[in-house]
């Protein structure tokens, strides 16, 4: 975790050699093009989610049976992000002190819906609710699944979640196939989710859990809707409602209604601050289970 957040993804490593979810995307993409036709795509997408897992626990295996542990502390800095969100996310805060546009064109590079016709608060929105939900996927459940699973663990986890990035979706392509790494990327982030919306609630001005519990189920994904809850109840702020995809309105309920509508570039930092306050908490927790 220090070395990630010391470190984070230096440009002159993978310009020159491919990131390790680079080659997992390489690898998913490849099954996806040889698997998914047919008749049977639900069971070969399960097939296929079954052999990805496999080779990753066999692969962390081998790696944790090498007579040294450094290659484990390797791999899992490289796999944390930690520093990589907390640089997007304020870069979207300072390209919106330029400009509008410099803040769309920002944030575009960090979500998937419709930015074009953005306002400026829908633009911090977008990015604090891709704070609280990338810092579950990428920095909490990669450290609890290391925790629980070591090295195997943490390959499984994070080869489910790059194929639920890549074919979990209900579209016409992927809603057969990538059904399987949809349902178990929500499994694994089941607990993980919890776990960040938790530590958020202690890192903020800790508002009432009943409020956090209540929203989150109502939330779109069964898992991101934890750490958005907590994070808009912790900085009073609205998050999730109304916005587009593929050109057509989503009407989604606003998470915290009654919280702040009007966000701009400080409420993005004030959400940075918090992904910094969570990691510290984290971090000691983590300290501690090691030496437990």
């Amino acid at each position: 975790m220090l070395l990630d957040a010391a470190f984070g993804e230096p440009r002159w490593l993978w310009s020159r050699f491919p990131h390790p979810a680079v080659l997992m995307g390489r690898l998913i993409g490849w099954c996806d093009a040889t698997f998914n036709a047919g008749d049977q795509k639900r069971a070969m997408g399960v097939l296929t989610m079954l052999g990805l897992c496999i080779g990753a626990a066999l692969l962390g295996w081998a790696i944790e049976t090498l007579p040294t542990s450094v290659l484990d502390i390797l791999i899992l800095a490289i796999l944390l992000a930690q520093k990589s969100l907390v640089q997007h996310v304020r870069a979207v805060a300072d390209a919106l002190r330029l400009s509008l546009g410099d803040g769309r064109r920002s944030v575009a590079m960090i979500v998937g819906r419709d930015t074009r016709d953005m306002d400026e608060a829908s633009v911090a929105r977008s990015a604090i609710e891709s704070a609280a939900e990338n810092l579950s996927d990428g920095v909490i459940a990669p450290v609890f699944w290391f925790a629980v699973g070591g090295l195997p663990g943490l390959l499984i986890y994070k080869i489910t979640n790059t194929a639920d990035s890549m074919i979990g979706y209900k579209t016409a392509k992927h809603a057969e196939f990538g059904w399987a790494a949809a349902k178990w990327d929500d499994l694994l982030n089941l607990i993980p989710a919890r776990l960040t919306a938790i530590l958020i609630w202690a890192t903020t001005k800790r508002p009432n859990l009943k409020l956090i519990m209540k929203e989150a189920p109502m939330h779109r994904s069964p898992n991101a809707g934890w750490p958005e809850a907590a994070m808009a109840h912790g900085l009073d702020i609205a998050l999730s409602g109304p916005r587009s995809y593929g050109g057509g309105i989503k009407d989604y309920p606003f998470v915290n209604g009654e919280g702040a509508h009007d966000l701009g570039p400080d409420n993005i930092d004030a959400a940075v601050d918090v992904l910094w306050k969570t990691w510290g908490i984290a971090l000691i927790y983590a300290a501690i289970s090691a030496v437990v």
